[in-house]
């Protein structure tokens, strides 16, 4: 059976790109929805000749969305940001973007939509983040089509904007505070996010699936600390501060052209992102989640 054409948007991103890897290793012919179609040419390289297209899409206009869908037989939307910067807001993206992607899927006839949020996903949450991938995920409501939302938890790997931001502030600073250093994790593998990906498409749901995706082990935030600076060989002083003591800092930092930190993700840290005990999870995928202790030292140098 011929597989379908699969249209992958943020594929150049973090999750995005190793989601395009995977598809294109079974076969697929991909279709990479980016906003800078020069800076994506490296995504060509990862399959065969002409098996991998590159069109230029900006996720908020409907013109360039629905373009970029046309004859494909599934979606994967992994646009995804940690902070806002102008135009690029939680709404326009995790919100916006998912509707006209669901408008155009079902105006191209798609047949399966594949849905990259986040575990905490809550539309009461305090955090416009996990509020916004919520509301991304409610849209989909709209879609008549085969839908698979997957809730990764803290996701890592070689170019995660975790391990290695905190790596780069180790190197100069002889103390480092973190906020609610008691807040778990259950770090979950890229590659393991994109087989997910990958394998639903494979074997797309009757109707709705929701799949949260965790790592094999929990972790408090200061025990990934922890672990990162022992795979870096660095003694630091650590230090918890509470999310109430963290509010004015993360104001203040929020205002930099990249901030280190914001009022969201303080906000974010008020829970635990783990899966449900009652969830779908990677084991029903025949995935065994891989240690974050098997991959960390492979990105990060001492």
């Amino acid at each position: 059976m011929e597989k379908p054409l699969v249209v992958v948007f943020g594929a150049t991103g973090f999750i995005g790109r190793h989601v395009v890897q995977k598809l294109l290793s079974r076969g697929y012919l991909v279709r990479a929805a980016v906003r800078r179609p020069e800076q994506a040419l490296f995504l060509k390289s990862m399959g065969d000749v002409g098996q991998v297209s590159l069109v230029r899409a900006d996720v908020c206009s409907e013109g360039d969305v629905s373009e970029a869908t046309i004859g494909a037989g599934a979606v994967v939307n992994s646009v995804g940001i940690l902070t806002e910067r102008g135009s690029q807001s939680f709404h326009n993206l995790h919100v916006f973007g998912t509707q006209l992607m669901i408008k155009a899927a079902i105006g191209a006839k798609v047949q399966h939509f594949v849905q990259i949020s986040a575990i905490g996903a809550d539309v009461t949450s305090p955090s416009k983040y996990s509020k916004s991938k919520a509301l991304g995920e409610a849209a989909l409501n709209q879609f008549p089509g085969a839908v698979s939302i997957l809730r990764p938890s803290l996701v890592f790997g070689a170019q995660d904007k975790f391990f290695n931001r905190f790596a780069a502030m180790s190197r100069f600073s002889p103390v480092m505070t973190i906020i609610n250093g008691g807040t778990r994790f259950q770090p979950v593998y890229v590659g393991d996010v994109a087989e997910a990906a990958a394998r639903v498409l494979a074997k797309p749901p009757k109707s709705k699936d929701i799949i949260e995706l965790g790592g094999p082990r929990t972790y408090s935030f200061r025990e990934l600390i922890e672990l990162m600076l022992q795979q870096l060989g660095r003694r630091r002083f650590l230090t918890s501060i509470s999310d109430r003591i963290a509010m004015p800092i993360a104001f203040l930092l929020g205002l930099m052209p990249d901030p280190p930190l914001t009022i969201d993700q303080v906000r974010l840290l008020r829970r635990d992102n783990i899966t449900s005990p009652t969830a779908q999870e990677l084991a029903d995928l025949d995935i065994v989640p891989t240690p974050l202790e098997v991959i960390l030292p492979q990105y990060l140098r001492r």
